[in-house]
């Protein structure tokens, strides 16, 4: 790193991809002691998606750092004791409850919208019904408020549904555990400590506080990296970022300004690099632009593409090995055995790296098993099924 004078800091290219690998925790040994916690306090934000294939998406981001940590545990460390709460961020996501003030501003947005895109046909009894009924009776889900469908098609929520989700997003109800992936709500005057429940930080605040926070889980950034992290809009970032404590840098091959979390650029990045299979949902790689820029990976979520038209699979998941993203592959599990429904490397050499991470994955599943199915090539297949049967 070279600091010229009366200039931004100048990082290579290598520089920034080593930075931003340790910004995410990829980089370096793993905080064990802090654990999934210490994960979610680290990133800021952990998206939350329907897909579960190996596990869903909150559950492989822990994995991806930590290693074979329990499932069991992974959802107790996000959904007891009040440490986290869900609210919209980058997508709906688990975040720190200490992150509660940030998004004052996103509520009284809300707010001061007036409704979201139902509409109740009585406000004020619907959300009246659902407080006394939370005040009376404690955390409940949608079901337990008396239902989230209205009886019509599958997307048409009840107005109780309406009514607790509009409230959600205003702040007065909170969420702070999912059971069996429904949403439990509670009064956020009861479920939020009192510390950060009233403390009310005016919007340029939150989007100071956001866009500092944004930078120290990135590590190094550009204007639309920072600013998608907590889905902001570029003006807003452009109001704080001169107060936000990141520092101007200047990424070699970027060519657009960047900053950086000067903690970040204190000290050299170093230490053992994680094999690992990546949610596509992961905070290192849900930005595409960046995810491209950074590592030269093109990647995309292919669900939701129709079967005959997707390139990689489903639910494709990158392989991180050596601090770069060197392939993917796209698994489901039939009983015992992990599947490796379709593969592809980015050279012969990393056939090893994608058996050791589809072997890690299939043991902290549960599986006993791995087979590759279909990849790129025939000898990527061939090359991969040996590296499995040699471990």
């Amino acid at each position: 790193m070279t600091t010229p004078a009366a200039a931004a800091v100048s990082l290579s290219a290598d520089e920034a991809r080593r930075i931003a690998l340790r910004a995410q925790g990829f980089l370096g040994a793993p905080d064990r002691r802090a654990g999934v916690r210490g994960v979610l306090r680290h990133l800021g934000a952990v998206q939350l998606d329907t897909i579960s294939v190996l596990a869903r998406s909150h559950e492989l981001v822990p994995y991806a750092r930590l290693g074979a940590v329990g499932r069991g545990a992974v959802e107790a460390a996000y959904w007891s004791e009040g440490h986290a709460f869900e609210y919209w961020s980058h997508a709906a996501c688990i975040l720190p409850m200490e992150e509660w003030p940030h998004f004052a501003f996103r509520r009284r947005a809300n707010r001061a919208r007036g409704h979201r895109w139902h509409i109740l046909a009585d406000q004020d009894r619907s959300t009246r019904a659902v407080r006394d009924r939370l005040r009376a009776e404690g955390p409940l889900t949608s079901t337990g408020l008396g239902g989230a469908k209205n009886g019509g098609e599958w997307f048409q929520w009840s107005e109780t549904k309406i009514a607790v989700e509009w409230l959600l997003d205003i702040g007065e109800v909170v969420c702070t555990e999912r059971r069996s992936w429904k949403r439990v709500y509670d009064l956020a005057e009861r479920a939020v400590p009192d510390a950060l429940f009233h403390d009310g930080l005016d919007d340029r605040e939150c989007l100071r506080r956001l866009v500092a926070l944004a930078g120290q889980s990135l590590g190094v950034g550009t204007r639309a990296d920072i600013a998608d992290y907590h889905r902001l809009k570029g003006e807003q970032v452009d109001a704080v970022i001169a107060d936000s404590g990141l520092v101007p840098v200047e990424v070699e091959g970027w060519g657009r300004p960047a900053w950086a979390d000067p903690a970040a650029l204190a000290t050299v990045p170093r230490g053992r690099h994680r094999t690992t299979l990546l949610s596509p949902f992961d905070s290192l790689v849900w930005d595409r632009a960046r995810t491209e820029r950074v590592f030269g990976f093109t990647h995309r979520l292919e669900a939701y593409v129709p079967k005959a038209q997707r390139i990689h699979g489903y639910f494709a998941m990158p392989l991180l090995a050596g601090g770069r993203l060197r392939g993917r592959v796209d698994p489901a599990r039939e009983g015992a055995t992990l599947v490796a429904r379709q593969l592809s490397l980015a050279s012969p050499g990393d056939a090893r790296h994608m058996a050791a991470a589809l072997r890690e994955a299939a043991e902290w599943v549960g599986c006993d098993a791995v087979r590759v199915e279909r990849a790129a090539s025939p000898q990527e297949a061939a090359a991969v099924t040996a590296e499995l049967a040699a471990l």
